[in-house]
This record gives structure tokens, sequence and C-alpha cells, in this order.
């Protein structure tokens, strides 16, 4: 029934509607006795079909509003008029969990903070012997002061029949009241434990199956279970598990994999027994024990510089999310994780700090990556291999190759040669010349075919036509700054801005004049991102960066230049060189990281 401004129940007078839905109407409310804005819920019919019930509901009612915990919404009281049940709740402001997914999924530190606070509340219930029964992002309210779980225990409390075996009881009141919302329905099955599903009764580890299933959504911006129907939804939960987290989300901790596939167990006895288990599980990802759980890379233990170990992890955020969404103007295929090494072909050496061959990079698709490295007869060459495959093939006419990059379409690749901006097909080709570049250090290559990049180790950065050309000047030296470098340009998606890296020779390695900055074609003045001595990268809506040997991933907004957020931890001990203002990484628009680490 829907309720007036101004009616009043008991002492709470109404003042607007919230909302409704299958376990209600809400309505914001003033307490006359206390003068506090409340929340008001009037429960269905089906509550006050007996004296039984009534009694039941308010016993459990009690034994509810006894629960006091920062992350649960207080129930204050339990009323009935004129055969009206309702209750009486701490009134909140923010939206729901489920409004917010539409946005696309958190970031992973929100992940992180939502699910240790949600598992929290978790656990000072269940310790009370109340299982909440109905875990979902509609029940979900993200708040200034953090998550609150709302509608905690009414599954319980809506049983209509304590005889009964309670997870018939909420799937029946839930058809019941909701025949002609199929999508309430789906909902509220996406997040039930197969016991619930099965008849069999529910407990704590159901309520952690629920709590998995959202972690999941957080994480990922997907429903952890889909069907086209009821039946094919339900036998999805029963039979099937979700992709993992690190096949959506690479950037995610890899530990949340092993956190939530454990909380999706069928078998409650499978599952984390405790919400407080969770919760510890959670808080040791969120201090930085994440690390612990990426694949360690299979580094060679020779000490020869003949042979150095590539670790290839897909730890970056995906372009499909919709927090690191980026646009680009071609389909790509689903990617795949790859965890293994990378080793120079036999007979070959990779010699990056001595010769300075620059660093590896990965194709934008993240199929391929190409190096420079001398072959058996110490003739320095440019070399691809697909990771598909365990050979590198060296592409002729590349004598003296360093720094390459890639063309968007994966087909060329730029490199510095004989004194010259070079270019070449990754498939094997002739070799041109595009100009004159004496000592290069980077490049970068766009869409609408302008390279960018820095011609000699001491001049600002260029740009030249793909097909060759006369190079014009595109960024200047600040002298406040005592630049003396501009170097290792990486174009962002629209092809018009770029980052860079700016440095001084005449400064020590931990000085602030090293930064990176964002730039644009259009000769507008440089933006100041970060004060870091390292080569940007920017791959799916983050920056990485090098900062003390430790990769960082920060979020970044590509069309204004700007950095949100807290830079994460990605990989520890990656190779540094100080004398050429870099570090060996690389990552590819869909998500792969490669990287050499430090000592070998």
């Amino acid at each position: 029934m829907a309720l007036s401004q101004g009616t009043r129940l008991g002492p709470y007078e109404i003042l607007a509607s919230v909302g409704a839905g299958g376990m209600g109407e809400v309505y914001k409310a003033k307490d006359t006795r206390l003068d506090r804005t409340v929340a008001v819920k009037i429960l269905p019919p089906h509550l006050s079909r007996s004296e039984e019930v009534r009694q039941r509901f308010e016993r459990e009612a009690k034994t509810i509003s006894s629960l006091s915990h920062p992350n649960i919404c207080s129930l204050y009281d339990v009323g009935n008029q004129d055969g009206t049940e309702y209750l009486v709740m701490e009134f909140l402001e923010g939206e729901t969990l489920t409004d917010r997914l539409g946005r696309g999924p958190l970031p992973p530190e929100q992940v992180l903070r939502y699910g240790i606070e949600i598992a929290s509340a978790l656990d000072k219930a269940h310790k009370q012997g109340i299982v909440h029964r109905d875990l979902k992002p509609g029940n979900i309210m993200l708040t200034k002061s953090g998550v609150k779980l709302v509608d905690f225990g009414l599954a319980k409390l809506a049983a209509p029949n304590p005889a009964a075996n309670s997870s018939v009881s909420i799937l029946q009141t839930e058809i019941g009241s909701n025949l002609t919302q199929e999508g309430t329905i789906l909902g509220t099955f996406q997040y039930m434990a197969p016991e619930q599903l099965e008849g069999r009764e529910a407990d704590t580890r159901s309520d952690i199956f629920a709590f998995g299933a959202v972690l999941y959504e957080m994480a990922t911006g997907q429903k952890a279970f889909a069907g086209k129907s009821q039946a094919s939804l339900i036998a999805s939960i029963l039979s099937t598990d979700p992709p993992p987290i690190s096949t959506i989300v690479p950037m995610a901790p890899p530990a949340l994999d092993r956190v939530v596939k454990t909380c999706l167990a069928k078998e409650p006895d499978d599952r984390w027994q405790t919400a407080h288990d969770v919760m510890l599980q959670l808080k040791w990802i969120a201090e930085g024990g994440s690390l612990a759980g990426v694949p360690a890379p299979l580094v060679s233990r020779r000490r020869s510089r003949e042979r150095l170990a590539w670790a290839v992890a897909a730890v970056l955020a995906l372009a499909t999310i919709a927090l690191a969404a980026i646009q680009f103007a071609r389909p790509r295929p689903a990617s795949r994780i790859v965890r293994s090494s990378l080793l120079a072909p036999e007979k070959t050496s990779y010699h990056f700090v001595s010769d300075a061959a620059g660093p590896p990079a990965l194709s934008p698709d993240g199929t391929q990556i190409a190096f420079a490295a001398r072959d058996a007869a110490g003739k320095g060459l440019l070399w691809v291999r697909a990771l598909d495959n365990a050979a590198a093939r060296a592409l002729p006419g590349t004598e003296g190759a360093s720094y390459p990059f890639w063309s968007p379409d994966g087909r060329h690749i730029g490199f510095f040669a004989g004194s010259k901006l070079k270019k070449t097909e990754a498939a094997g080709g002739p070799v041109l010349s595009l100009c004159d570049a004496g000592d290069g250090r980077g490049g970068t290559w766009s869409r609408d075919g302008v390279i960018l990049f820095e011609p000699h180790f001491r001049e600002p950065l260029f740009r030249v036509a793909a097909t060759g050309g006369k190079p014009v000047p595109v960024t200047k030296f600040d002298d406040s700054r005592r630049e003396t470098t501009h170097r290792f340009p990486y174009f962002l998606p629209d092809g018009k801005h770029f980052l860079y890296e700016a440095a001084s020779h005449s400064v020590g390695t931990d000085s602030e004049l090293h930064s990176i900055y964002f730039g644009s074609l259009d000769g507008g003045a440089p933006k100041l991102v970060v004060n870091v001595r390292s080569k940007p990268v920017y791959a799916s809506g983050y920056l990485l960066f090098v900062r003390q040997k430790t990769l960082m991933a920060q979020r970044f907004d590509p069309k204004s230049g700007t950095l949100s957020g807290e830079p994460i931890p990605v990989v520890e001990n990656v190779q540094e060189d100080p004398g050429f203002f870099t570090a060996v990484f690389t990552a590819s628009d869909n998500g792969l990281l490669a990287y050499q680490e430090a000592g070998g």
C-alpha cells in the first residue's frame, strides 16, 4: 500500500517515498519523539497472516536490533498499525551498490575496502546467530561513512512458516510477490548458494557464497552467474564456475581470485567457514600481501648475461572494463593470460644496459614481443617472437637496432639504427629509413600515421610522418627545470596527446626535476603528471611507471592528463638503468605486461 506524505504510523510521520521492492516499500519519515529522520519499511501482507508469524517477527526483530556495527543499517523499532507491519531503520544517504555497478566495476582498492567492511558486518551478525540470506548489491548501500548492509535478516524474518525450510520460503516469497518482475527474481537467484536453490538448509556459509558473488561483480562489473532463464541461471550456479577475475581484470590483486573462488565453492564445506576468515584474507591483500599471489617469474638461474629471462604476467586492467575503458577503432580478440619466461634465442645475447638496445616492446594486441639482441656472430639485430611460439625470428637488415616500438596495427616496427629512424615489417621485409636520428631514445606511433620520437639523447621530441619526411619539433625544454632530455614518448588513445619523460643530466637520480608530462601535438603547454625518473606507459586506464625498482600503476584519465587514486605496486625488483633514465618493462593495449627482474 502506498502512503501519502503526512501519514502517521505510530510516532513516525511519513515525509516521502524512497522506493519499493519485493520485500516492501520504504519511506523517509520523521521520528516525532526523538526529532530524527528515519526510514520506515512497510512489509508485505503475508507477514500478518497469523499471530504466530507476528510473534516470531517481533522476536527476531529484537535480535536484529541488537546488532550494533558501523556497517550494518541499524533497526530502531518494529510496529503494527491496522494490520500493517513496519520496520523503523536508520536513514541512509548514498547509493546502492547496484546503482554504482551500473557505471562499471569498482577500482581494486574500493573492492577491497568495501569487501572488508561487508565481511566485518557479516562476521558480527553470524556470531549472533543471524544469517542475511539475501545478500546482494541491492541490499548494500554506499555512504560517505562506508558500506551499510540493509535488510539484514529480513529474509529470515520474512519466512512465513518457522517450521519450513527457510530457503524454500524465501523463493516462494520472492516469486509470489514478483510474478511480473522477472529481473527482480533473477537478481535474487544470482546470489543464492547451491544449497538454497536445492532446498537444503541455509547457514552462514550461504551468506559467504553470496558475498563471493558480490565481490566478483564489484571487481569485474559482471555477474558471477548468468542465464537466459531462471532454469539456465540456476543450472549455472549449480554446475559452473565463473571465469577467474584475472581473465577479466588482470589489474585486480591476484590473490583476490583465490578468495572469491573459495567463497563460490559449490559445497559449503569447501568454502571459507567464517566471514572473519574472508575478512582477514582481504585485509592481507589490501596491506600488500597480494604481491605474494603473483606467480613467480621463471627467471633463469644462470648468472650469464647471455640469457636474461623475461616474465610475462597479465596484471593490467583489460580495456573491456568500464573503469579502465579505452576506445579502440579496431575489434580485438579476447585476451588470454600468459605467465612464462621469454629467453633470448640460443647463441644470442641480450645486453640491455651495456648496449643501450632499449627495453623490449609488446605488440598492441599482446601476441608478439620485439627486442634487440646480438646473434652468434655478435651482430645486433631486431628480433620478434610470438608469445605462443618458443622460436624468435631475426629481422634482416636491422643491424644495430635499438628502442623498438610498434605501429598501432601491429604490422610494422619502428626502431633506431645507423643514426636513422627506421621501420620494417614485423613479418620481415625491406627496412626503410624515415629521417635522421643520431642517438634516439624511444618512439611511439599514432593511428593517424604520426611518429613521435627523440632523435638524440639531449634533444626534445620531434614528429615525422610514418612514411618519412622532415622531422618537426613538438616539445621545448623548460630551462627553469634544467631539462636536457625529453624521451620515451607514448601516444594516448586519441592520437593527439602523449606522455613523455622530461629529465636533466645535471641532477641526481632522485631529483624531482625528473618527471612524466602530458603533452599535445598542437604544441600546448605540457602538464606535469608525476615526479618520477621513469619512462611512462599507458594501458587500460592506468599509468605505469617504475619508482625505486617497483613497477607502479595509477589510474589515469587520458583526456585530461590527470591521475586519481593511489599508485598500486604491481611488480617489485624491476630492472632499472639510471644512465638511460628508464626501466625494463612494456605493456600491450589488451593487458599484458613484460618486465625484466633486476640482478639477472
